[in-house]
Protein backbone atom coordinates (compact mmCIF):
# COMPACT_ATOMS: atom_id res chain seq x y z
CA UNK A 1 0.00 0.00 0.00
CA UNK A 2 2.88 2.37 0.75
CA UNK A 3 4.22 1.97 -2.78
CA UNK A 4 0.81 2.79 -4.23
CA UNK A 5 0.54 5.88 -2.02
CA UNK A 6 3.99 6.98 -3.21
CA UNK A 7 3.09 6.54 -6.90
CA UNK A 8 -0.15 8.50 -6.54
CA UNK A 9 1.56 11.17 -4.44
CA UNK A 10 4.18 11.67 -7.17
CA UNK A 11 1.47 12.02 -9.82
CA UNK A 12 -0.37 14.56 -7.66
CA UNK A 13 2.87 16.50 -7.28
CA UNK A 14 3.44 16.62 -11.04
CA UNK A 15 6.20 13.99 -11.11
CA UNK A 16 4.57 12.00 -13.92
CA UNK A 17 6.42 9.21 -15.73
CA UNK A 18 6.16 8.70 -19.51
CA UNK A 19 5.47 4.95 -19.01
CA UNK A 20 3.65 3.11 -16.23
CA UNK A 21 3.91 -0.65 -16.55
CA UNK A 22 1.53 -2.12 -13.96
CA UNK A 23 1.85 -5.88 -13.73
CA UNK A 24 1.29 -8.86 -11.45
CA UNK A 25 -1.13 -11.34 -9.93
CA UNK A 26 -3.28 -8.90 -7.92
CA UNK A 27 -5.42 -6.74 -10.26
CA UNK A 28 -6.81 -4.49 -7.51
CA UNK A 29 -3.81 -2.16 -7.25
CA UNK A 30 -3.19 -2.22 -11.00
CA UNK A 31 -6.71 -0.86 -11.47
CA UNK A 32 -6.22 1.58 -8.60
CA UNK A 33 -3.22 3.31 -10.22
CA UNK A 34 -4.60 3.10 -13.76
CA UNK A 35 -7.97 4.55 -12.73
CA UNK A 36 -6.28 7.39 -10.87
CA UNK A 37 -4.26 8.31 -13.96
CA UNK A 38 -7.34 8.04 -16.17
CA UNK A 39 -9.37 10.35 -13.91
CA UNK A 40 -6.78 12.89 -12.80
CA UNK A 41 -3.86 13.50 -15.16
CA UNK A 42 -5.96 15.41 -17.70
CA UNK A 43 -8.89 17.70 -16.99
CA UNK A 44 -12.25 17.03 -18.62
CA UNK A 45 -11.70 19.53 -21.43
CA UNK A 46 -8.41 17.88 -22.41
CA UNK A 47 -9.60 14.28 -22.33
CA UNK A 48 -11.69 14.43 -25.51
CA UNK A 49 -8.66 14.80 -27.81
CA UNK A 50 -5.85 13.56 -25.61
CA UNK A 51 -6.98 10.47 -23.71
CA UNK A 52 -7.31 7.06 -25.37
CA UNK A 53 -8.18 3.70 -23.85
CA UNK A 54 -7.08 0.66 -25.84
CA UNK A 55 -7.45 -3.07 -25.21
CA UNK A 56 -4.63 -5.55 -25.69
CA UNK A 57 -6.72 -7.97 -27.74
CA UNK A 58 -7.59 -5.26 -30.27
CA UNK A 59 -4.25 -3.54 -30.91
CA UNK A 60 -0.63 -4.30 -31.73
CA UNK A 61 2.49 -2.90 -30.10
CA UNK A 62 3.15 -0.98 -33.31
CA UNK A 63 -0.25 0.73 -33.11
CA UNK A 64 0.32 1.62 -29.46
CA UNK A 65 3.74 3.10 -30.24
CA UNK A 66 2.35 5.04 -33.18
CA UNK A 67 -0.30 6.61 -30.94
CA UNK A 68 2.24 7.28 -28.19
CA UNK A 69 4.51 9.22 -30.55
CA UNK A 70 1.80 11.73 -31.46
CA UNK A 71 1.76 15.15 -29.88
CA UNK A 72 -1.10 16.28 -27.64
CA UNK A 73 -3.69 18.75 -28.91
CA UNK A 74 -4.08 21.95 -26.88
CA UNK A 75 -2.76 20.23 -23.76
CA UNK A 76 0.52 19.61 -22.00
CA UNK A 77 0.34 15.87 -22.46
CA UNK A 78 -1.76 12.96 -23.72
CA UNK A 79 -2.69 9.77 -21.85
CA UNK A 80 -2.86 6.33 -23.47
CA UNK A 81 -4.10 3.43 -21.32
CA UNK A 82 -3.73 -0.13 -22.57
CA UNK A 83 -6.13 -2.34 -20.60
CA UNK A 84 -5.86 -6.14 -20.61
CA UNK A 85 -2.31 -5.65 -21.91
CA UNK A 86 -1.49 -9.26 -20.95
CA UNK A 87 -3.13 -10.21 -24.25
CA UNK A 88 -0.01 -8.75 -25.86
CA UNK A 89 2.34 -11.04 -23.92
CA UNK A 90 3.81 -12.64 -27.05
CA UNK A 91 4.90 -9.32 -28.52
CA UNK A 92 5.25 -7.11 -25.44
CA UNK A 93 9.05 -7.07 -25.64
CA UNK A 94 8.78 -4.98 -28.79
CA UNK A 95 8.00 -2.02 -26.55
CA UNK A 96 11.72 -1.89 -25.61
CA UNK A 97 12.64 0.34 -28.56
CA UNK A 98 10.01 2.94 -27.65
CA UNK A 99 10.93 2.72 -23.96
CA UNK A 100 14.53 3.67 -24.76
CA UNK A 101 13.33 7.14 -25.73
CA UNK A 102 9.66 7.59 -24.77
CA UNK A 103 7.68 10.62 -25.91
CA UNK A 104 7.92 13.06 -22.97
CA UNK A 105 4.44 14.49 -23.63
CA UNK A 106 2.77 11.04 -23.51
CA UNK A 107 1.75 9.08 -20.43
CA UNK A 108 1.57 5.46 -21.58
CA UNK A 109 -0.04 3.03 -19.10
CA UNK A 110 -0.02 -0.77 -19.44
CA UNK A 111 -2.41 -2.86 -17.30
CA UNK A 112 -0.56 -6.20 -17.53
CA UNK A 113 -2.60 -8.40 -15.20
CA UNK A 114 -1.74 -11.90 -13.94
CA UNK A 115 1.62 -11.81 -15.74
CA UNK A 116 5.06 -10.22 -15.31
CA UNK A 117 7.79 -8.93 -17.56
CA UNK A 118 11.00 -10.93 -17.51
CA UNK A 119 13.50 -8.84 -15.55
CA UNK A 120 16.32 -10.11 -17.76
CA UNK A 121 14.76 -8.68 -20.91
CA UNK A 122 15.58 -5.32 -22.47
CA UNK A 123 11.92 -4.29 -22.26
CA UNK A 124 11.98 -4.54 -18.45
CA UNK A 125 15.28 -2.72 -18.10
CA UNK A 126 14.41 0.18 -20.39
CA UNK A 127 10.97 0.73 -18.84
CA UNK A 128 12.48 0.60 -15.35
CA UNK A 129 15.08 3.17 -16.39
CA UNK A 130 12.82 5.65 -18.18
CA UNK A 131 9.41 4.93 -16.67
CA UNK A 132 7.95 3.04 -13.75
CA UNK A 133 7.30 -0.66 -13.21
CA UNK A 134 4.96 -1.70 -10.42
CA UNK A 135 4.43 -5.36 -9.53
CA UNK A 136 1.19 -6.09 -7.70
CA UNK A 137 1.71 -9.30 -5.74
CA UNK A 138 -1.07 -11.63 -4.67
CA UNK A 139 -1.79 -11.52 -0.96
CA UNK A 140 -1.71 -14.63 1.17
CA UNK A 141 -4.88 -15.56 3.06
CA UNK A 142 -3.31 -14.61 6.39
CA UNK A 143 -2.48 -11.10 5.11
CA UNK A 144 -5.94 -10.12 3.91
CA UNK A 145 -7.56 -9.54 7.31
CA UNK A 146 -4.79 -7.05 8.17
CA UNK A 147 -5.33 -5.37 4.78
CA UNK A 148 -9.04 -5.02 5.58
CA UNK A 149 -8.21 -3.41 8.92
CA UNK A 150 -5.78 -0.95 7.30
CA UNK A 151 -8.24 0.03 4.57
CA UNK A 152 -11.05 0.58 7.06
CA UNK A 153 -8.71 2.40 9.45
CA UNK A 154 -7.87 4.87 6.71
CA UNK A 155 -11.59 5.61 6.41
CA UNK A 156 -12.14 5.93 10.19
CA UNK A 157 -13.70 2.53 10.74
CA UNK A 158 -12.67 -0.49 12.77
CA UNK A 159 -13.54 -4.16 12.39
CA UNK A 160 -13.65 -7.00 14.88
CA UNK A 161 -11.32 -9.96 14.14
CA UNK A 162 -14.18 -12.41 13.62
CA UNK A 163 -15.92 -10.08 11.15
CA UNK A 164 -12.69 -9.60 9.16
CA UNK A 165 -12.11 -13.37 9.08
CA UNK A 166 -15.68 -13.97 7.88
CA UNK A 167 -15.02 -11.67 4.91
CA UNK A 168 -11.76 -13.44 4.07
CA UNK A 169 -13.29 -16.90 4.28
CA UNK A 170 -16.34 -15.91 2.21
CA UNK A 171 -14.62 -13.75 -0.42
CA UNK A 172 -11.11 -15.22 -0.49
CA UNK A 173 -8.18 -13.01 -1.49
CA UNK A 174 -9.93 -11.06 -4.24
CA UNK A 175 -9.25 -7.51 -3.04
CA UNK A 176 -11.63 -5.97 -5.58
CA UNK A 177 -14.56 -8.02 -4.27
CA UNK A 178 -13.63 -7.28 -0.68
CA UNK A 179 -13.27 -3.57 -1.41
CA UNK A 180 -16.75 -3.51 -2.97
CA UNK A 181 -18.24 -5.16 0.11
CA UNK A 182 -16.40 -2.74 2.42
CA UNK A 183 -17.86 0.14 0.42
CA UNK A 184 -21.35 -1.29 1.07
CA UNK A 185 -20.67 -1.37 4.80
CA UNK A 186 -19.25 2.15 4.84
CA UNK A 187 -22.28 3.47 2.97
CA UNK A 188 -24.68 2.30 5.68
CA UNK A 189 -22.62 2.67 8.86
CA UNK A 190 -21.56 5.98 10.45
CA UNK A 191 -17.86 6.88 10.69
CA UNK A 192 -16.02 5.52 13.74
CA UNK A 193 -18.20 2.40 13.73
CA UNK A 194 -16.71 -0.91 14.84
CA UNK A 195 -17.87 -3.44 12.26
CA UNK A 196 -18.95 -6.77 13.77
CA UNK A 197 -20.32 -10.11 12.58
CA UNK A 198 -23.91 -8.85 12.81
CA UNK A 199 -23.12 -5.98 10.40
CA UNK A 200 -21.60 -8.53 8.01
CA UNK A 201 -24.68 -10.74 8.19
CA UNK A 202 -27.17 -7.88 7.73
CA UNK A 203 -25.38 -6.03 4.93
CA UNK A 204 -23.39 -8.65 3.03
CA UNK A 205 -25.45 -11.78 3.57
CA UNK A 206 -22.89 -13.99 5.30
CA UNK A 207 -24.53 -15.84 8.18
CA UNK A 208 -22.81 -15.02 11.47
CA UNK A 209 -23.69 -18.46 12.86
CA UNK A 210 -23.44 -20.73 9.82
CA UNK A 211 -20.14 -20.10 8.06
CA UNK A 212 -16.73 -21.71 7.66
CA UNK A 213 -15.30 -19.69 10.53
CA UNK A 214 -17.89 -21.11 12.95
CA UNK A 215 -17.48 -24.61 11.47
CA UNK A 216 -13.73 -24.48 11.99
CA UNK A 217 -14.25 -23.31 15.58
CA UNK A 218 -16.81 -26.06 16.28
CA UNK A 219 -14.50 -28.70 14.83
CA UNK A 220 -11.58 -27.36 16.86
CA UNK A 221 -13.68 -27.60 20.03
CA UNK A 222 -14.95 -31.02 18.96
CA UNK A 223 -18.50 -29.69 19.30
CA UNK A 224 -20.27 -32.42 17.32
CA UNK A 225 -23.78 -30.96 17.61
CA UNK A 226 -22.78 -27.48 16.41
CA UNK A 227 -20.58 -28.82 13.59
CA UNK A 228 -23.42 -31.00 12.27
CA UNK A 229 -25.89 -28.13 12.51
CA UNK A 230 -23.55 -26.01 10.35
CA UNK A 231 -22.90 -28.65 7.71
CA UNK A 232 -26.65 -29.33 7.42
CA UNK A 233 -27.09 -25.61 6.74
CA UNK A 234 -24.31 -25.83 4.11
CA UNK A 235 -26.12 -28.74 2.46
CA UNK A 236 -29.23 -26.58 2.10
CA UNK A 237 -27.23 -23.60 0.76
CA UNK A 238 -24.52 -25.18 -1.43
CA UNK A 239 -24.02 -22.16 -3.72
CA UNK A 240 -23.00 -19.93 -0.82
CA UNK A 241 -20.94 -22.66 0.84
CA UNK A 242 -18.95 -24.55 -1.82
CA UNK A 243 -17.41 -27.79 -0.56
CA UNK A 244 -14.02 -27.04 -2.11
CA UNK A 245 -13.77 -23.83 -0.07
CA UNK A 246 -14.78 -25.57 3.17
CA UNK A 247 -12.20 -28.33 2.67
CA UNK A 248 -9.51 -25.79 1.81
CA UNK A 249 -10.14 -23.77 4.97
CA UNK A 250 -10.23 -26.85 7.19
CA UNK A 251 -7.00 -28.00 5.59
CA UNK A 252 -5.37 -24.65 6.37
CA UNK A 253 -6.58 -24.88 9.96
CA UNK A 254 -5.22 -28.39 10.55
CA UNK A 255 -1.97 -27.60 8.75
CA UNK A 256 -1.52 -24.67 11.13
CA UNK A 257 -2.48 -26.93 14.04
CA UNK A 258 0.28 -29.34 13.00
CA UNK A 259 2.70 -26.39 13.07
CA UNK A 260 1.36 -25.43 16.51
CA UNK A 261 2.20 -28.89 17.86
CA UNK A 262 5.76 -28.44 16.61
CA UNK A 263 6.33 -25.10 18.33
CA UNK A 264 8.54 -25.02 21.42
CA UNK A 265 7.36 -21.56 22.39
CA UNK A 266 3.56 -21.61 22.63
CA UNK A 267 3.14 -18.10 23.97
CA UNK A 268 0.40 -16.07 22.29
CA UNK A 269 2.88 -13.79 20.51
CA UNK A 270 4.98 -16.71 19.25
CA UNK A 271 1.98 -18.69 17.99
CA UNK A 272 0.49 -15.66 16.24
CA UNK A 273 3.79 -14.91 14.52
CA UNK A 274 4.60 -18.48 13.45
CA UNK A 275 1.10 -19.38 12.30
CA UNK A 276 0.44 -16.00 10.67
CA UNK A 277 -2.81 -15.44 12.58
CA UNK A 278 -4.27 -12.64 14.66
CA UNK A 279 -3.50 -13.11 18.39
CA UNK A 280 -7.28 -13.07 18.90
CA UNK A 281 -7.47 -16.59 17.39
CA UNK A 282 -4.56 -18.20 19.25
CA UNK A 283 -6.85 -19.67 21.93
CA UNK A 284 -8.70 -21.57 19.19
CA UNK A 285 -5.48 -23.40 18.32
CA UNK A 286 -4.60 -24.06 21.97
CA UNK A 287 -8.04 -25.59 22.50
CA UNK A 288 -7.90 -27.64 19.28
CA UNK A 289 -4.43 -28.96 20.13
CA UNK A 290 -5.84 -30.51 23.32
CA UNK A 291 -8.56 -32.23 21.28
CA UNK A 292 -6.35 -33.36 18.42
CA UNK A 293 -2.89 -34.80 19.15
CA UNK A 294 -0.26 -34.50 16.44
CA UNK A 295 -0.83 -38.01 15.12
CA UNK A 296 -4.58 -37.41 14.77
CA UNK A 297 -3.91 -34.09 12.99
CA UNK A 298 -1.71 -35.89 10.44
CA UNK A 299 -4.50 -38.40 9.83
CA UNK A 300 -7.04 -35.59 9.41
CA UNK A 301 -4.87 -33.84 6.80
CA UNK A 302 -4.83 -37.12 4.83
CA UNK A 303 -8.64 -37.32 5.16
CA UNK A 304 -8.98 -33.75 3.87
CA UNK A 305 -6.84 -34.52 0.83
CA UNK A 306 -9.00 -37.56 0.08
CA UNK A 307 -12.18 -35.49 0.44
CA UNK A 308 -10.73 -32.79 -1.81
CA UNK A 309 -10.17 -35.37 -4.56
CA UNK A 310 -13.70 -36.70 -4.11
CA UNK A 311 -15.16 -33.17 -4.22
CA UNK A 312 -13.67 -32.84 -7.68
CA UNK A 313 -15.40 -36.02 -8.86
CA UNK A 314 -12.52 -38.49 -8.55
CA UNK A 315 -13.45 -41.73 -6.81
CA UNK A 316 -16.68 -40.31 -5.41
CA UNK A 317 -18.95 -42.71 -7.38
CA UNK A 318 -21.61 -40.02 -7.73
CA UNK A 319 -21.61 -39.24 -4.01
CA UNK A 320 -23.39 -35.91 -3.33
CA UNK A 321 -21.19 -33.07 -2.12
CA UNK A 322 -23.16 -32.79 1.11
CA UNK A 323 -22.51 -36.47 1.88
CA UNK A 324 -18.79 -36.05 1.22
CA UNK A 325 -18.69 -33.30 3.83
CA UNK A 326 -20.77 -35.28 6.33
CA UNK A 327 -18.52 -38.32 5.94
CA UNK A 328 -15.42 -36.13 6.34
CA UNK A 329 -16.72 -34.45 9.51
CA UNK A 330 -17.68 -37.81 11.01
CA UNK A 331 -14.14 -39.14 10.48
CA UNK A 332 -12.57 -35.96 11.88
CA UNK A 333 -14.74 -35.79 14.98
CA UNK A 334 -14.73 -39.46 15.93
Amino acid sequence: MNEIKSIISDIKGGNIKPIYFLMGEEPYYIDKVSDYIEKNVLDEAEKGFNQVVMYGRDVSIEEIVSSAKRYPMMAERQVIIVKEAQDLSRTIDKIATYAESPQPTTVLVFNYKYKKLDKRKKSYKTIAKNGLIYESKKMYDNQVADWIRRVLGGKKYQIEPKAAQMLVEFLGTDLSKISNELDKLISVLPADSIINDKHIEENIGISKDFNNFELRKAVGQRDIVKANRIINYFAQNPKNNPLVMTISLLNSFFTQLLMYHGLKDKSKASVAKNLGVNPYFVDDYSSAARNYPMRKVSQIIALLRDADVKSKGVGANGMPQADILKELLFKILH
